[in-house]
């Protein structure tokens, strides 16, 4: 891949996050058009749409499920993919691209938990193969996180014997075992029945004030506007515009914004 833009510097940031001018077709489909965001470390960033907009596909160029056409992504200051030679981008080898994606973690919209492993064994798994930790190091990591999601008393629990909540609450402990940068969230409630969405939602919540770079696809505008610091708006594969949820909810700025916010959110939600 051919390169004309800079190519960012390492930095002593961590969870700097850099898309530049990102395209990503399937087919004849083109699903993101020269889509540009920085995400600060350490700052929440909710990403809002109709669907087929391309947050998802977005979402998931960050740690590379999805291969960009053209442009980058870059956490502080490393290419996601690629090494750079010259002025053309060579991807990495799958053992590099898989080490890249330690520093990212993702929690999906269908929780993805292997059905033969216990809570525990979900999210102690990974910090064996991937990191090397012993088993008795993952193991005690492992309850430290259930515990900070309140399912430690579950963790000995296989998924079929959790609810969809208590399950999406392991795949965020999952997540946090490699102790990522950046947690990348794609819709962690749409597949939750109502009444268990918020005990999901709280887990995020707390995570938002620890420092750790976050950002969430969602269509819980409530929670958008509580905890996010910065409100993306996305629509036909590109951002329309983005800025503070205040300025974002009550006074947006583009017409395709208000038309989408007008249809979606109730008068009560009192912005």
């Amino acid at each position: 891949m051919t390169i004309t833009e800079t190519i960012p510097t390492l930095s002593d940031t961590r969870g700097l996050v850099e898309i530049t001018d990102v395209h990503k077709s399937f087919g004849t489909l083109h699903v993101l058009k020269g889509v540009s965001l920085t995400v600060e470390p350490g700052a929440v960033t909710a990403i809002l749409g109709p669907s087929g907009s391309g947050k998802s596909t977005l979402l998931r160029t960050i740690n590379h499920l999805e291969k960009v056409d053209s442009g980058y992504v870059a956490i502080d200051g490393n290419v996601v993919g690629y090494k750079k030679r010259g002025n053309t981008l060579h991807e990495l080898r799958e053992k590099e691209i898989l080490k890249q994606r330690t520093e990212i973690g993702m929690v999906f919209q269908n929780f993805n938990l292997f059905g033969h492993l216990t809570a525990l064994e979900n999210v102690s798994e990974a910090p064996v193969v991937a990191q090397g930790k012993t088993k008795a190091e993952a193991r005690r990591r492992g309850l430290e996180l259930l515990g900070r999601v309140g399912l430690k008393d579950k963790a000995d629990a296989y998924p079929r014997q959790l609810s969809g909540g208590q399950q999406q609450r392991v795949a965020i402990a999952r997540a946090l075992a490699l102790d990522p940068k950046i947690l990348l969230f794609d819709e962690p409630t749409s597949a939750l029945d109502p009444e268990l969405v918020n005990e999901v939602l709280d887990v995020i919540r707390e995570l938002a004030t620890s420092g750790t770079t976050l950002i969430i696809v969602t269509h819980e505008m409530g929670f958008a506007r509580d905890v996010a610091d910065t409100v993306v708006f996305m629509d036909q594969g590109q951002i329309v515009e983005s800025g503070p949820p205040a300025d974002i909810f009550a006074n947006p700025q583009q017409q395709r914004t208000k038309s989408f916010f007008s249809k979606i959110i109730e008068p009560a939600f009192n912005i």
